[in-house]
């Protein structure tokens, strides 16, 4: 048995949640979110607990078990909770701003790079600091739009500038050494 699988998820007071045949629907304060399961798994939901059950032992069933928890279990906590990431602007001359929703970065290019809110995202700058706050229910999207703006500009190891994560740490390397001989 997956040690992931087989533990069952609490659906707290004040969320609701919907099983139609191999589809999970989340309702909760946050917001909503639906997805499409995989058909092999079994999703029982009784006594504001839901259990992920599996059909056979095959090789694939096993690898879905954990898996499907571990969405629904993020499709829970999203809607009760949310999710966040940090994202910092280390650099001379770079800056992030809020135009509407959308993000405007200017990350030592030669033109600014307008970012557009996806759906379900909300943006937190601040502009003192360079820092940008990612925000909404769903883990997933929340995870590619902050490596998408990272993308942008990658933090690099000699001088330490780009946009990384606040939790992230740059490894630095010595630059060339001066005149060997």
């Amino acid at each position: 048995m997956s040690r992931i699988g087989k533990q069952p998820i609490k659906v707290p007071s004040g969320v609701e949640l919907k099983i139609v045949g191999s589809s999970v629907s989340v309702k909760g304060p946050k917001g909503n979110l639906q997805r499409e399961m995989h058909p092999n798994m079994k999703i029982e939901f009784q006594d504001s607990e839901v259990r992920v059950l599996r059909s056979t032992d095959d090789r694939l069933d096993r690898s879905l078990h954990g898996l499907t928890r571990s969405l629904i279990n993020n499709m829970v906590v999203g809607v009760t909770e949310g999710y966040s990431k940090q994202l910092n602007i280390v650099g001379v001359g770079y800056k992030v701003a809020l135009k509407g929703k959308d993000l405007l970065l200017n990350l030592g290019h030669s033109h600014e790079i307008n970012y557009p809110a996806p759906d379900g995202i909300e943006f937190e700058v601040d502009p003192k600091k360079n820092t940008i706050v990612i925000k909404g229910v769903n883990k997933e999207v929340v995870g590619q739009t902050s490596a998408e703006i990272r993308g942008f500009r990658p933090p690099e190891p000699y001088k330490g500038k780009g946009v990384m994560y606040s939790t992230e740490r740059i490894r630095r390397k010595a630059g060339k050494a001066a005149g060997k001989g």
